[in-house]
């Protein structure tokens, strides 16, 4: 019984524990959830592990193709540069400027082409005061300066296409760039520039090393400089007119071309070359002479009645000699004001490339208009010292202007008597002219001496001419209602252009033209009185009243353009003189008193000169000639 029970609890133990492993078995079995979720995690680890490795295989293939496309590269830089692929290959060899400034100029050298690309004269605006515009004689790609040279393996290669070294160092104060274009470790083109502070000039130098067996220097490197001249006035035509080259050649002579039109011209030995604007100038300078220099200039101005970023276009190409099989050139550039005192401190002859005129009216300007000028602007605004200054002007010239019109007064008395014998002699020309020069003679009259004084006038009148545009101390000074006394004084803009005149209203030109109205219509009578009649010959007085009224016209026209200070000066200048006239012909010269003291004259007895003698005997032998050619023909 017991053995049964035994059993009985034995396999009920075991089907328990049989139960127990089923279901512990059942339970280890995944559903198909987990099976697929297991599989999607196997696939996952799987990619990764794929991707690792392509990234690895990647980078061994990416790393032998930089080695072959740097292979490729250097290759190429070598076939088109030669030599020079070594600067090539720098970490300089790559767009960027170097920046060089003081308190009077700020230069941008860029790496490529080793050139100026931004130079600006500090503290000057555009068009106008206030503007907001800086005035930037180089920006944007408006100048070019390269250097072409042929190699020894006959490559022609250019400077502006190749990247240079910069490298900035200190020279004292100085500010020193070196900008290398390297064909080896110690084998370069060079640039250097050093700025001194204060100067708007800037040391320039130009030399080799090492390249004698690169370059191929039979024959001279040929340098190129480009300016496309912005312009940074208020009046286009007026800026356009004032825009020209200049040059410097054999030892001090200097030239230029053609302001109002294209031009071009080759010139020898050349120590400066400057691409002038109206108020501002680049300029190239030597210390050894271009052997040549092939100079242009174009016209960018084709319509004054249209808006213009550009005025002219320059152009100048000079040879550079090898000595010794290297270039050596000490240079200087300038970037600044045309101002004659900034230029002229140089001591190299600058002053040239402001146009004050030639001859007597350039030493007018020179040695007296801009000392005066420049004594009384230092202590009196610019508009005042213009009107000193022609007060003075005036002052000066009051003995030419009352000789003048005393010898005008004289005529004026004797031109019934020359009427008369005019008359009496009207069919016998020679003995007339002989009559009248004894009337002259008797009467103490000179009829050159009204001419004289008016010719004195004339160097003055074109030195000041020259005077006021060049002067750079004017440009955007303000005085009553003209803001620039270097442009025009427009009180009106017109809502159209008028031809020639313009499509504004200037004041002072108005003003100008009435005072030199009311001087004429107060000289032309006594001038037409004081000319002799002469027979065949054009009624002077009819032609002097129509001037009366052509010559306001004229200025106000030609002005209205121009220079306010131009303007301002000839309006004060026509007041003065008009003022002067009339004290002169009221208070200072009596008719009366001139006709006595003629009279009295012709009693005396009267030593002819040896001029009029000389003059009297030509005349008398060219009348006996006539009576021998008259019996001859009878």
């Amino acid at each position: 019984m017991e053995e049964k029970k035994l059993d009985y609890r034995s396999a009920i133990g075991f089907a328990l524990i049989a139960v127990l492993l089923g279901w512990m078995l059942y339970n280890q079995v995944p559903t198909q959830e987990e099976l697929d979720k297991e599989k999607a995690e196997k696939e996952k680890v799987e990619q990764e592990k794929q991707a690792k490795l392509a990234d690895e295989k990647t980078a061994v293939v990416t790393e032998q193709d930089s080695t072959v496309t740097d292979s490729v590269k250097q290759a190429g830089l070598r076939d088109a540069l030669g030599a020079f692929a070594y600067s090539a290959s720098l970490p300089s060899a790559k767009d960027g400027v170097t920046e060089l400034k003081n308190d009077k100029l700020l230069l941008e050298v860029s790496n490529k082409g080793g050139y100026i690309s931004v130079a600006t004269p500090l503290g000057f605006e555009q068009f106008s005061k206030d503007s907001g515009e800086m005035v930037k004689i180089i920006k944007d790609n408006n100048a070019d300066f390269n250097l072409q040279f042929k190699t020894k393996d006959n490559r022609i290669l250019n400077t502006r296409d190749m990247y240079f070294e910069p490298v900035l160092t200190k020279n004292g104060e100085n500010q020193v760039l070196t900008m290398r274009l390297k064909a080896g470790a110690n084998a370069y083109l060079e640039y250097r520039y050093e700025m001194t502070p204060g100067q708007y000039m800037v040391d320039f130098s130009i030399r080799t090393q090492g390249l004698s067996q690169v370059l191929d220097t039979s024959n001279p490197i040929d340098l190129e400089w480009k300016l496309k001249t912005y312009r940074n006035e208020k009046s286009i035509s007026y800026e356009n007119r004032y825009t020209h080259v200049v040059y410097e050649y054999e030892d001090g002579k200097d030239d230029d071309l053609s302001v109002g039109s294209n031009d071009s011209e080759k010139a020898d030995n050349v120590t400066y070359i400057a691409f002038k604007q109206h108020l501002f100038t680049s300029i190239l300078l030597t210390d050894k002479a271009f052997k040549t220099a092939d100079l242009t200039s174009e016209n960018l101005v084709h319509d004054e009645e249209v808006d213009t970023l550009y005025t002219k276009q320059f152009t100048a190409k000079m040879p550079l000699e090898f000595d010794g099989g290297e270039l050596s050139y000490n240079m200087d550039w300038y970037y600044g004001p045309a101002d004659y005192k900034i230029l002229n401190s140089y001591d190299r002859n600058l002053d040239e490339v402001i146009p004050l005129g030639w001859g007597i009216f350039g030493w007018i300007n020179r040695y007296i208009f801009i000392k005066v000028f420049g004594f009384l602007s230092l202590f009196l605004p610019y508009g005042i010292g213009i009107i000193v200054f022609t007060i003075l002007v005036r002052l000066v010239m009051s003995p030419v202007t009352y000789k003048s019109y005393l010898s005008q007064a004289k005529m004026k008395v004797i031109r019934p008597e020359i009427q008369e014998i005019n008359e009496k002699y009207k069919k016998d020309p020679m003995k007339k002219q002989q009559e009248t020069m004894k009337l002259y003679n008797k009467a103490g009259v000179n009829p050159m001496a009204g001419c004289l004084p008016a010719l004195m006038q004339i160097p003055v009148f074109y030195a000041l001419f020259q005077f006021f545009p060049s002067y750079f101390d004017l440009r955007q000074k303000s005085f009553l209602w003209a803001d620039d006394l270097s442009s025009y004084d427009s009180v009106y803009h017109l809502p159209f252009r008028i031809p020639l005149y313009g499509d504004h209203v200037s004041l002072f030109p108005i003003l100008a033209s009435i005072a030199i109205f009311f001087y004429m219509k107060m000289t032309t009578g006594d001038q037409s009185m004081s000319a002799p009649p002469q027979e065949g010959m054009p009624d002077m007085s009819k032609m002097m009243k129509v001037m009366i009224y052509i010559s306001p016209v004229m200025m106000l026209i030609f002005f209205n353009n121009y220079a306010s200070g131009l303007s301002l000066y000839y309006f004060i200048s026509n007041t003065i003189t008009i003022g002067i006239m009339f004290v002169i012909k009221n208070y200072i010269v009596n008719e009366d008193k001139i006709h006595a003291k003629i009279q009295e004259n012709k009693t005396k007895p009267k030593k002819q000169g040896r001029f009029q003698k000389k003059m009297q005997e030509m005349m008398e032998q060219a009348q006996e000639q006539q009576k021998k050619q008259q019996q001859n023909k009878r």
